[in-house]
């Protein structure tokens, strides 16, 4: 039984939070061509930390009468821009953190352009630039190493590029190392030429499309250890003398590989799977395209087994990309949990299908509280939707949010449409967009369908919305009615971005001495109030017994008897 004010505190939420949508910004960037394939050939100077690079871009005019081309470039030293393969020299001009070029005439949408970039660099960002590195017994750990990190806007600090998720390019990589050194890319290994000064070049392709960002390379010295999941090659890198640490670290990426196959009826989308460590990596990994790069002080925490397990939830995570933000990329920052959340919710879903769903529930709570135990303190707010996300350099500022409850939330979605409609929404929606760019609201159009149910409450408040339900919640118990009543009051402090009232349909679990009963609640209002009859005095209440709505806070008063 629900007081008198349900439908109008109903209403209201409704109201104010159809009020939020149309204040939502719109984060995508807009362009006037598409960019189809780089050409990036790079060589160095170590010892003044300096990229020399060669660049050549491809791309097509969007409409006809393209006469200027403006693309990301920070810090980038140009000798010469020229016309490809003609030679012819281009006008230039560079601006803030653009490279604008004047093209030698107007070209239709029908046409290819392709510009060739020579420039030097000594990227603050995009490239860095590792010493060796030694114990305190001068025991050498690592060589010298040379990496790259794109996520979200580095790429243009080493490459002239239209460096924004939403627009995806083939690449090709042309690597010049020393001798003795690895080197690993995106794509497949084409060729390898050793140069007269003793250098080598290393000549990597990836013919599939992805955005700017997932554009990397790894220059050191490795030991790889190899093993197949079908006819993928998967590859393992680690320090020379540390090879031990694969099997603990990687040993279930041919599991995990399956899993995700089976589970979202999509095969592994590329011609390969690398994994390498590196020192002085700002995360735990980053999923660059086919050729994942991961932080050595979280693989070798592997060598625990408490460690093991950590690992496992990484390695799974940075696969999961292959999915979830490679071949599906969030078409702006704002939609980074479409990578972030699902990349988690994946650990999860991992998990269950290897240890069980007690392992799976585990993990999603796991999430839930590491959300609310940030959201509790963090004065920083954003919801899944990140209308901060137009500074890039904060968008990593609160990642229990992108990662911890958007992991949380997908759980949460799959419980309310059901196992089977959520993994067909996840299986169309994978098809439908695949090699292209996704919104929160693609999402939202595939559970729809898959479920024939409409959603927008749902997304409004856990994608658009900001924050989490937090219940009071008063019992009491009527001895003579057999009667227990319950009075829940939403505590959390609404604003034009976080609801008045969440809708929280949930299973009520009641405990008396003669058995467990299972009630259905849907709380969708400010102040609700239940009754219930039972067979005796209440010993316990638990609400959502099955944790399908694990983002949400309770506290329940004792009871009260009369």
């Amino acid at each position: 039984m629900k007081f008198r004010s349900t439908f109008l505190l109903v209403f209201i939420f409704f109201v104010a939070l159809a009020n939020a949508q149309t204040l939502r910004p719109d984060f995508n960037r807009v362009s006037n061509f598409d960019v189809l394939h780089y050409v990036l050939r790079v060589r160095f100077d170590r010892s003044d930390k300096k990229v020399l690079g060669d660049t050549t871009v491809q791309l097509k005019p969007l409409k006809d009468g393209l006469s200027e081309v403006a693309l990301d470039s920070v810090d980038l030293d140009y000798t010469s821009i020229k016309l490809d393969p003609n030679g012819n020299e281009l006008k230039y001009r560079t601006n803030g953190n653009k490279v604008i070029i004047t093209l030698d005439r107007a070209y239709a949408a029908s046409e290819t352009i392709a510009i060739r970039f020579q420039y030097s660099a000594t990227p603050k960002k995009g490239v860095y630039f590792i010493p060796e590195g030694r114990q305190s017994d001068n025991t050498k750990i690592h060589s010298a190493q040379i990496w790259t990190q794109g996520e979200p806007d580095e790429a243009r600090h080493w490459f002239p590029s239209f460096d924004f998720p939403s627009d995806k390019a083939t690449t090709e990589q042309f690597i010049t190392a020393d001798k003795g050194e690895t080197v690993v890319g995106n794509g497949d290994l084409v060729d390898q030429k050793n140069n007269p000064d003793g250098s080598v070049t290393y000549h990597y392709s990836m013919p599939v499309p992805h955005s700017t960002y997932l554009t990397s390379f790894v220059i050191g010295e490795y030991s790889k250890t190899s093993e197949k999941y079908k006819e993928i090659p998967l590859g393992y890198y680690v320090y020379p003398g540390k090879e031990a640490i694969v099997s603990k670290a990687f040993g279930k990426t041919a599991d995990v590989l399956r899993v995700y196959e089976e589970i979202t009826g999509i095969p592994y989308p590329y011609s390969k799977y690398d994994q390498t460590v590196v020192s002085g990596f700002t995360f735990g990994g980053m999923e660059n395209i086919s050729a994942t790069t991961m932080a050595d002080t979280e693989i070798f925490f592997a060598v625990t087994p408490y460690g093991q397990s950590a690992v496992e939830n990484l390695v799974s995570h940075e696969a999961a990309h292959s999915w979830f933000g490679n071949l599906v990329t969030c078409k702006n920052w704002a939609e980074l949990w479409l990578n972030e959340g699902f990349a988690t919710f994946m650990e999860a879903a991992f998990r269950e299908k290897m240890y069980g769903r007690p392992a799976y529930i585990a993990k999603v709570v796991g999430d839930a509280e590491a959300f609310l135990a940030d959201d509790a303190v963090n004065p920083k707010k954003n919801g899944l939707f990140n209308r901060n996300a137009g500074n890039t350099s904060a968008l990593f500022d609160r990642p229990a949010t992108t990662y911890n409850k958007g992991g949380a939330v997908l759980h949460t979605l799959r419980e309310q449409i059901g196992d089977a409609a959520f993994w067909k929404g996840v299986n169309d929606y994978l098809n439908k967009h695949k090699f292209s760019n996704v919104e929160s609201t693609d999402l939202k159009a595939a559970m729809e369908n898959a479920s024939n149910t409409k959603l927008d409450w749902f997304f409004d408040q856990w994608v658009y919305g900001i924050g989490s339900p937090k219940l009071d919640v008063k019992q009491a118990y009527n001895a003579r009615l057999k009667t227990l009543t319950l009075t829940i009051v939403q505590t959390q402090k609404p604003d034009k971005f976080t609801p008045t009232a969440y809708r929280l349909p949930m299973d009520l679990e009641i405990v008396t001495a003669k058995g467990v009963k299972t009630e259905k609640v849907d709380i969708t209002s400010r102040l609700a109030t239940f009754s219930f009859k039972t067979d005796g005095k209440p010993f316990s209440i638990k609400f959502d017994k099955d944790e399908k709505i694990p983002v949400k806070t309770v506290k329940i008063d004792a009871l009260t008897v009369r």
